[in-house]
């Protein structure tokens, strides 16, 4: 483990749990790249972010996570849906999410409204969904602090190493130490896109990147060294 990433794994986890203050100043642009918006919440209150954390961006297989709890909490509470929800957590499973999506089509816009997810939109299916990095964050804090013993944070913790299409599940948030548990998300048409949203103790962290996994574990591990001097100095 490098000396960066822990530096980033600690200011992070400093930033999260202890000093909202000093984390209430966005980063500019010269040390994360637009391409990339990072929020992180604590279950103390803390919050820290990119400017642009409330950009609505294609919520690629993290829509998955809102499914899922839509599934646990209003579905039929059949073993046929909590399958369909762990497959879809841990392997990021297209197929699963298609059927749940087919039996609940309201799931996502109610999950939007009931966890008040202001940058979260459908947009005919759950493929083609958008939400925030700042929604992503505050649905996990949230769920943190009134479910902490959720299906989901366990299905997280254990995720595959391989998603169902082959994809590696090992990037983003993930890389970041004291995280317990990380769901993925990448297109598959288009321009490139990916997504990862991962929790630790106390904290929720979420990233979205224009571009490849690497460029956005490259933008992880450039912000916190200036958000660790922040704290340091103040300022």
């Amino acid at each position: 483990m490098g000396y960066r990433t822990v530096a980033l794994a600690a200011a992070a986890t400093y930033c999260a749990l202890i000093s909202p203050t000093a984390c209430a100043e966005p980063l500019d642009s010269d040390v994360v790249p637009p391409r990339t918006a990072i929020s992180i919440r604590s279950t103390l209150g803390a919050r820290w972010s990119t400017p642009n954390e409330h950009e609505s961006r294609t919520s690629l297989s993290l829509t998955k996570l809102y499914l899922a709890d839509y599934a646990l909490h209003h579905g039929d509470g059949s073993r046929a849906d909590r399958d369909l929800a762990e497959r879809m957590i841990r392997y990021s499973d297209d197929g699963a999410a298609t059927t749940m999506e087919n039996k609940y089509p309201q799931a996502l816009k109610s999950i939007a409204a009931e966890y008040h997810l202001a940058d979260t939109h459908s947009a005919g299916s759950w493929g083609a969904a958008y939400t925030s990095t700042a929604d992503l964050a505050d649905f996990l804090d949230a769920k943190m602090r009134t479910d902490p013993n959720s299906p989901i944070f366990e299905w997280m913790a254990a995720a595959g190493e391989n998603a169902t299409d082959g994809t590696e599940q090992d990037w983003g948030t993930a890389r970041l130490p004291f995280v317990l548990g990380t769901k993925w998300g990448w297109s598959d048409f288009g321009e490139q896109d990916v997504a990862s949203a991962s929790y630790g103790p106390g904290f929720a962290v979420a990233a979205h990147t224009h571009g490849t996994a690497t460029e956005q574990t490259l933008d992880i591990l450039a912000a916190l060294p200036v958000v660790g001097l922040q704290l340091l100095t103040g300022h």
